[in-house]
C-alpha cells in the first residue's frame, strides 16, 4: 500500500546529479527518480556508479547542462575538494552533502569552494548496517531526521532547494548550526558506533563456542559495529573535540563501574553497599537516557480490563500488535479480583481506529486519554 505523502513546500528540482553512489547517495538517488527527477550518478568507483544506475537510481554519466541540484555523498574530508571540482564545472546551480560531520567540511567548503553561497550542508539521520549500493533503498529517509546546516554563506537558494529533496526523500529538515549538530551527533552517533565496536571486538577474541550464547541483546548493541571501518575513522577525525569530549566522560563512568565491579567480586563484605549502588546508578541513568531514543510523538493511554486466565493479556496484545500498541503498566491486583486492568499505549493519531476495533473484537475498552511520553 502507497504511503500518503506530506504536503511539499518548496519547488521540486528537476535534475539532481549524485555524486558518490553508496548506500545514502543511492537511496537518494531511488527516492528523487521516484518522484520524477532527472538523476545523473557519479562515483570515482565506475562500478559503484553502474550499479546504481543498474537498480534505477539515474543515468550514470555527466549532465549536458547544469543540474537544479548536486548532492556530495563521500565522507566528510572529502566534501570540500569535490565540492570546489563540482563547482569549477559548473555542475550544478546548488550544491548540499550528507556527511555525518558538519563542521569540518563548512571550513573547507568556505575556504576551497568557488561559491559557497550556492552550498548547505546536510545531513540525513538514516542508515543500514550494510553500506554500497546494493543496500540502498527508496525509503531510507521516510519519516527520519535531516539535518541541514546552513553557514554564514548560504543563500536562499541553495536552502530552498536542499530542503526541497529533504521532503522528496519523505524526510523531516532540521535546521541546525555546524557546532551544534557535531555536539548532537557524537552522542547519539559517533560514541554509539564507537562503543559498539569495542563491544563487537570483545567477541572476537572470545573463547570458541561463545557465538552460541550470543542472543539478541549482543545483536542489538553490535549492529552499528559492521560499518565501513574507514569511513568511520574519517567521521571520528573530522569531529575529534566533540567525540573525545563524550568519551571522555563515558571513560569516567567507566572507570567507577570498574572499580565497584572489582570490589564485587572480592571476598570481603567491606564497601560492597556501595558498589551495588554505583553499578545500580549506572544502570539506572541507562534506564532514564533509553528513554530519550524513542520518537517523539504525542501519545493517547487506554485501559482494557481483562477477564483472569492463563493467556488474556497474550491474546490482547497479539490482537493491538499491528497498531503499535504498547503495555504500558497494569493496575495492582488485590486476592479476590477476578479481572487485571491493563494500561495501553498508541500514538494518538492512531488511538480511535485501535481502540474501535478492539471493542468491536469485545474486548472491554475504557475511556482515552492524551498523555505526554514519559522521558
Amino acid at each position: 500500500m502507497n504511503k500518503p505523502r506530506r504536503r511539499r513546500e518548496h519547488p521540486m528540482p528537476r535534475s539532481l546529479l549524485v555524486i558518490g553512489t553508496g548506500l545514502v547517495g543511492t537511496s537518494v538517488a531511488l527516492a528523487a527518480r521516484r518522484a520524477g527527477v532527472t538523476v545523473f550518478l557519479a562515483d570515482r568507483d565506475l562500478t559503484a556508479a553502474r550499479v546504481a544506475e543498474s537498480l534505477g537510481a539515474g543515468l550514470a554519466e555527466p549532465p549536458a547542462v547544469p543540474v537544479d541540484l548536486a548532492l556530495i555523498a563521500v565522507p566528510p574530508t572529502q566534501v570540500g575538494v569535490v565540492l570546489q571540482g563540482a563547482q569549477r564545472r559548473g555542475a550544478a546551480r546548488s550544491y548540499t552533502d550528507v556527511a555525518g560531520v558538519k563542521g569540518q567540511p563548512e571550513r573547507d567548503v568556505l575556504r576551497l569552494a568557488p561559491d559557497p553561497v550556492a552550498y548547505v550542508g546536510g545531513h540525513s539521520m538514516a542508515g543500514r548496517e550494510r553500506s554500497g549500493p546494493l543496500a540502498a533503498t527508496a525509503d531510507l529517509f521516510t519519516g527520519k531526521t535531516w539535518a541541514l546546516s546552513p553557514s554564514r554563506r548560504t543563500g536562499a537558494e541553495a536552502l530552498r532547494s536542499a530542503t526541497a529533496l529533504v521532503e522528496i526523500c519523505g524526510a523531516v529538515p532540521v535546521r541546525l548550526d555546524s557546532g551544534t549538530h557535531d555536539a548532537m551527533v557524537a552522542v547519539t552517533s559517533h560514541v554509539p558506533h564507537l562503543m559498539a565496536s569495542l563491544t563487537a571486538a570483545r567477541l572476537r577474541d572470545a573463547p570458541p563456542g561463545t557465538e552460541t550464547l550470543i542472543g539478541q541483546g549482543v545483536r542489538d548493541v553490535t549492529r552499528s559495529a559492521a560499518g565501513d571501518p574507514e569511513l568511520w575513522a574519517d567521521i571520528v577525525q573530522c569531529n575529534a573535540p566533540a567525540v573525545a569530549a563524550v568519551l571522555r566522560a563515558v571513560c569516567g563512568d567507566l572507570t567507577r563501574l570498574s572499580a565497584a565491579v572489582d570490589v564485587l567480586a572480592g571476598a570481603g563484605p567491606d564497601g560492597r553497599d556501595r558498589a551495588v549502588r554505583m553499578v545500580t546508578d549506572v544502570l539506572a541513568r541507562g534506564v532514564a537516557g533509553a528513554g530519550r531514543t524513542r520518537p517523539p510523538g504525542a501519545l493517547a493511554e487506554f485501559r482494557v480490563a481483562l477477564d483472569r486466565g492463563p493467556g488474556t493479556l497474550g491474546r490482547l496484545l497479539g490482537a493491538a500488535a499491528a497498531h503499535g500498541v504498547v503495555a504500558d503498566r497494569t493496575d495492582a491486583v488485590r486476592p479476590g479480583d477476578e479481572r487485571i486492568v491493563v494500561h495501553l499505549r498508541v500514538p494518538a493519531a492512531a488511538a480511535g481506529a485501535v481502540t474501535a476495533e478492539l471493542t468491536a473484537a469485545g474486548w472491554d475498552v475504557g475511556r482515552t486519554e492524551r498523555v505526554a511520553d514519559r522521558r
